[in-house]
């Protein structure tokens, strides 16, 4: 894993930078601060720049890029949350997740959903009573799936960011990638055919819909489209392949716990079943402490989660996520504006 430990003299130059924009801006999302956020990246230390630079264009294994380092304060952030519905007007974590924000807009532009977490673009990641045995971030008791994240949709995207502010408990993410050289250029040639069946993960789904009952017309009419678009994905997946771009160093998106058996396709259901064998081989887990931002390569990379006992006692695990494309236009269609940062 590529690590970066952050000196103390780099906590303080970022401090100071994050003071100043809090300064501005009530929310990590304001539109505006989204506009600059790269502009804001390049005030950064240069390390850090140059760390976040190098695992964008350098393509080095595993594929993880760490910074670690950044020191938190338990007192200030508060308790965990016991719903990612319950987010204060200002959050107590919100230089965080400008730091999220400015880590991320260095690899790209953020990215969010409107199917999840009401459409933000930083969600929380926490235990929440009745998700322990979902196939959700929010889960606990249940181990959550490795995966590509949003497998199923073509403008998934190119890096996971998550941000630590809390792990009393020490659970762990776990992370695995493909070795190529187990895999015979047959069997990559099968994966590279769209042969395969992703459903929508359920973090999509109509049933993790927000309550919220401010909308507008307008607003509520979108969301609606979207969860049509999500359910007629999820009822007639088309076929795509598990593998795309070089073949000697391919890039993978796959969701095991999603994905259809191969009943009239044994060549690719064999495939499939060596690939998730080869990643499974593969898997280790990490305890992210409290200061840490991890990027995941999501073309590269598979994440999970494993089980653990919530407390629901305000000191649960608790993450700052995000989404990250190089590429915001080729979503363009998706989007209400050029601007939004939103997928409906």
């Amino acid at each position: 894993m590529n690590q970066l430990v952050l000196s103390t003299e780099e906590n303080t130059e970022i401090k100071a930078l994050l003071s100043e924009i809090a300064s501005r801006y009530n929310s990590a999302e304001d539109p505006d601060l989204l506009s600059e956020a790269c502009v804001y990246g390049h005030e950064l230390p240069r390390r850090v720049r140059k760390f976040l630079n190098n695992f964008k264009t350098l393509e080095s294994p595993p594929g993880i890029g760490l910074i670690s380092g950044y020191t938190i304060d338990d007192n200030k952030i508060g308790s965990t949350p016991t719903h990612w519905k319950s987010k204060p007007p200002i959050s107590p974590s919100l230089e965080e997740e400008i730091l999220l924000v400015l880590f991320g807009s260095l690899l790209g532009d953020l990215l969010g959903w409107l199917t999840q977490q009401d459409g933000h673009i930083i969600h929380d990641v926490m235990p929440i009573k009745g998700h322990e045995h979902e196939q959700l971030g929010s889960s606990s008791e249940e181990l959550l799936w490795w995966h590509t994240e949003d497998a199923f949709h073509p403008h998934r995207c190119d890096y996971l960011g998550m941000m630590c502010l809390r792990n009393l408990d020490q659970v762990e993410t776990t992370m695995g990638y493909p070795d190529w050289s187990k895999l015979s250029p047959e069997t990559i040639d099968i994966l590279f055919e769209p042969r395969f069946t992703i459903h929508p993960d359920e973090s999509h789904l109509e049933k993790n819909k927000s309550d919220v009952t401010k909308r507008t017309g307008s607003q509520q009419l979108m969301l609606e489209s979207s969860y049509k678009k999500i359910n007629s994905m999820n009822k007639n997946p088309e076929k795509v392949a598990v593998l795309f771009g070089d073949r000697k160093s391919p890039y993978v998106r796959i969701d095991p716990y999603f994905m259809d058996p191969l009943k009239d396709d044994d060549d690719a259901q064999q495939a499939l079943d060596l690939l998730i064998k080869n990643i499974e081989a593969n898997l280790f887990g990490k305890a992210l402490q409290p200061g840490d931002f991890i990027f995941i390569d999501n073309y590269r990379v598979v994440h999970g989660r494993k089980p653990f006992k919530a407390r629901f006692d305000g000191f649960d695990r608790w993450l700052k996520r995000t989404n990250i494309t190089r590429d915001l236009r080729k979503s363009r269609a998706t989007r209400i504006s050029n601007a939004s940062h939103v997928i409906a």
